[in-house]
């Protein structure tokens, strides 16, 4: 036989007739739980008889009655309104108290109207009841929940305690699981959470969804409520509501509620606080010796309560030694007056008053090195800026400033002068030797700020042997002669480092002549004495540059004017008529490589070119000549215009360094007046016809130079007697601001109007050219004329 009730010791189980049981330490934790919701019970429980414990007094007040009878009466009362003693007991205890729980509850029933909604008021009054009773933070918090907000959909609560830092303690908490809560436990100082907001703008904050807000905070991410809680001005603490969903804009009556639920929370909140805080309090007298140690005005304030409890003013319990009052009032008038009636000013000049409030509020300490404090004497307004520092000890505020003198601002200035400056200033004693030196001369002469100064007789030790001379000299004028003098040397500090330095002193006398004292001031021009000595040297490469440069620019004119003169001789062949006009820049340095070029060929056709090297200078002006006379040798091939710019490309390609350009070349053929062309790039040719100018098609063609497998289109035109044509570079035409086929449109209207001879044309052209490039200019004009070729 086998016992049919077992004990697993590998697991803690306890089977039964082959079924397995729970964990104990499960069943312990149900347990627990359990038990927990039974206490919670309890002191709902205890909360609601607490209520109509308080409804029975009233009863007893009211009908001269005693305990017993009144419990009667309650009963009686609540059977005949069809309400539950609870309800009704709430009902009694409004009436009789018509405090702010009552009069939020009401607006609230008469809001809504309804029996469901107007148990708010049991709410409210059963939570108060349950606060009023508790013992700590942590069951106002569950009270809260449980009758109050909870009804309302709430599903959490939790109460804040602020640091005089900007921290917050979480003291309290319902509805919050516990691992979060010790998470929560603590909030330093500058995180932004909603509780944090609500105090720094002390005032009530309601988000409609926290998790769409992005502030961080413990509980769900859905609607939140925080409500600053005080009493007698000050801020002690928050109270935050949580809801598991968004929630609507609430309507002013429920604001009341919750501002209500928090002044409830203030009274157990400032009881805990006041333990917490008893040990460590400061006394009032030991603030008033702090004051009377400061070396600065300060002022000691208690705060001025009005008949309801709210603060109303600060009362100036104490006056330090330092303290002088703007109007000329002794301190005796000063001490124990209220803060607003001395300076009533104060409320609204700088905003003092309510920085004081503020700090007294929060505990945030409060800092500015800048505030203006504004007071009337005689009535005439007097300003003066000060330094000012708030802080809260207990119940008590400590106020601090320090008046900024001009002195002390011109001070200040002086030395971020002499900083920036790398000026040292000096000042030596005749009588007693005594020297004073300041923080900056230090660190020029490479010493600790607690070495001994070096007397100015003791210089020329610790300056470059070279100068020495230089700095004896000076001495002789300053000492002997008794004159102003200034010198430049070289300082050497220890360790070798040497710094350019510079020296100005005069001598200080009496009504007799005697020395009194010297004074004067060092200034460490190590960076300018450098920087001279690089823009020297910068000169002469720059000069050296000019020079180099000016002397390619004379030689690139030199062969450019060798090559293609300004102007040429007309040139009259087999009916046409060529004429030239090349106008260079006026600038040396701009020297281009634009060229021209007309030949008779053997075989009696005329060669007409034009072409643009890219850039300027020597090197544009020799590719210039190695292009032109390439054209020229392959002209003679009898190759067509496409096939001779096809092998110029590859002399620009591979036996130059790497030349761009531009050309235009035509073969006229006198017999048959036909023009073969092409070009690479170039602007095409003008053609001018019965009084009408039009550009010639535009062929393909890559520039020069860039490609090693470029071919060139090929052209023909058939030109008839008295037509021009027109071949010319950019120069003629091109501006910055202005479109490139704008430029060509302007030339063809220019040349169509004209109708004079064809130097006069290209004349009028180079007369009327409005370019601004600063380029070379070159044009070619063709006029055809009678053909005189024999056959």
């Amino acid at each position: 036989m086998v016992d049919s009730n077992t004990r697993d010791p590998g697991d803690g189980m306890i089977t039964h007739g082959g079924q397995v049981a729970q964990p104990v330490h499960t069943r312990l934790a149900a347990t627990v739980e359990r038990l927990r919701r039974e206490v919670l019970r309890a002191q709902a429980t205890a909360d609601g008889r607490a209520l109509i414990e308080m409804a029975k007094g009233v009863l007893v007040e009211r009908l001269r009655c005693g305990p017993a009878q009144a419990a009667r009466q309650l009963d009686i009362l609540s059977a005949q309104a069809g309400i539950t003693q609870l309800e009704l007991a709430a009902d009694l205890v409004n009436q009789a108290a018509q405090d702010r729980v009552s009069v939020a509850a009401g607006q609230f029933l008469r809001r809504t109207a309804t029996a469901g909604e107007a148990r708010a008021a049991v709410w409210l009054r059963t939570a108060e009841s349950g606060m009023l009773a508790a013992s700590d933070t942590q069951r106002v918090a569950e009270s809260v929940l449980e009758h109050a907000v909870a009804p309302l959909g709430a599903t959490a609560v939790a109460v804040w305690s602020a640091g005089t830092d900007g921290s917050l303690t979480l003291i309290g908490f319902a509805g919050i699981a516990p691992h979060e809560a010790e998470r929560w436990r603590y909030v330093p100082p500058g995180v932004a959470t909603p509780a944090r907001q609500a105090l720094a703008e002390r005032n009530a904050l309601w988000i409609e969804s926290l998790g769409a807000s992005g502030l961080p905070s413990i509980g769900d991410r859905g609607g939140r409520a925080a409500i600053p809680v005080g009493t007698g001005g000050k801020l002690l603490g928050v109270l935050e509501v949580c809801w598991p969903h968004a929630i609507e804009p609430q309507p002013p009556q429920v604001l009341r509620q919750f501002e209500a639920l928090a002044e409830l929370c203030a009274h157990t909140l400032e009881s805990d606080l006041a333990v917490a805080s008893t040990p460590h309090r400061s006394d009032v007298a030991d603030l008033v010796r702090l004051a009377e140690g400061l070396f600065d005005p300060a002022l000691v304030l208690l705060p001025h309560l009005d008949r309801d409890g709210a603060l109303a003013d600060f009362r100036i319990h104490h006056v330090n030694a330092c303290f002088v009052d703007p109007a000329g009032r002794s301190r005796g008038l000063i001490s124990g007056a209220l803060l607003l009636e001395a300076y009533p000013m104060a409320a609204s000049e700088g905003r003092l008053f309510e920085r004081i409030e503020h700090v007294f509020a929060t505990g945030e300490t409060y800092r500015t090195d800048r505030m203006t404090l504004t007071e009337l004497v005689d009535q005439v307004p007097l300003t003066v800026s000060v330094a000012l520092s708030i802080s809260r000890h207990g119940d008590t505020v400590l106020v601090v400033w320090r008046v900024e003198h001009d002195a002390a601002r011109l001070a200040t200035l002086l030395q971020h002068a002499q900083r920036l400056g790398r000026v040292g200033a000096f000042e030596e004693n005749a009588a007693n030797s005594e020297i004073t030196w300041s923080e900056q001369l230090f660190t020029l002469y490479g010493l600790a700020p607690a070495a001994d100064p070096i007397p100015l007789a003791q210089l020329p030790s610790h300056v470059h042997d070279a100068d020495s001379d230089t700095v004896r000299q000076f001495l002789r004028t300053l000492l002997r002669y008794r004159r102003p003098a200034s010198t430049a040397f070289r300082l050497i500090r220890p360790g070798g480092v040497t710094r350019h330095t510079r020296i100005i002193a005069e001598p200080v006398l009496d009504t007799a002549g005697h020395l009194l004292a010297i004074r004067g001031a060092y200034q460490d021009v190590s960076a300018q004495h450098w920087t001279e000595i690089a823009l020297s040297a910068t000169r002469d490469r720059l000069t050296h540059s000019e020079e180099h440069a000016a002397e390619q620019s004379r030689l690139a004119r030199q062969l450019q004017q060798a090559i293609m003169p300004d102007a040429q001789p007309a040139t009259d062949a087999f009916g046409l008529r060529i004429a030239v006009r090349y106008q260079p820049t006026s600038q040396d340095h701009l020297v281009g490589g634009d060229w021209y070029d007309t030949i008779v060929l053997p075989t009696k056709e005329i060669l007409v070119s034009v072409g643009d090297i890219a850039g300027h200078g020597i090197t544009a002006a020799t590719g210039m000549v190695v292009l032109r006379n390439a054209l020229r040798g392959l002209a003679a091939t009898g190759a067509g215009p496409g096939q001779m710019l096809t092998w110029l490309n590859l002399v620009a390609y591979f036996l130059t360094d790497r030349i761009f350009a531009t050309t235009v070349c035509g073969l006229y053929n006198p017999q048959t007046r036909v023009l073969r062309w092409a070009r690479a790039g170039h602007p095409p040719p003008v053609l001018i016809r019965a009084g009408r100018a039009s550009s010639l098609p535009a062929l393909k063609g890559m520039i020069l130079g860039a490609s090693a497998e470029s071919t060139y289109q090929e052209g023909e035109l058939q030109l008839e007697q008295d037509d021009t044509l027109l071949l010319y570079t950019d120069g003629l035409i091109e501006r910055r601001d202005r479109q490139l086929d704008d430029c060509v449109e302007r030339l063809l209207t220019i040349s169509a109007q004209f109708t004079g001879s064809l130097d006069d044309r290209l004349d009028h052209l180079l007369a009327t050219s409005d370019a601004d490039t600063d380029d070379d200019t070159c044009v070619v004009g063709i006029h055809v004329g009678p053909t005189t070729v024999s056959s």
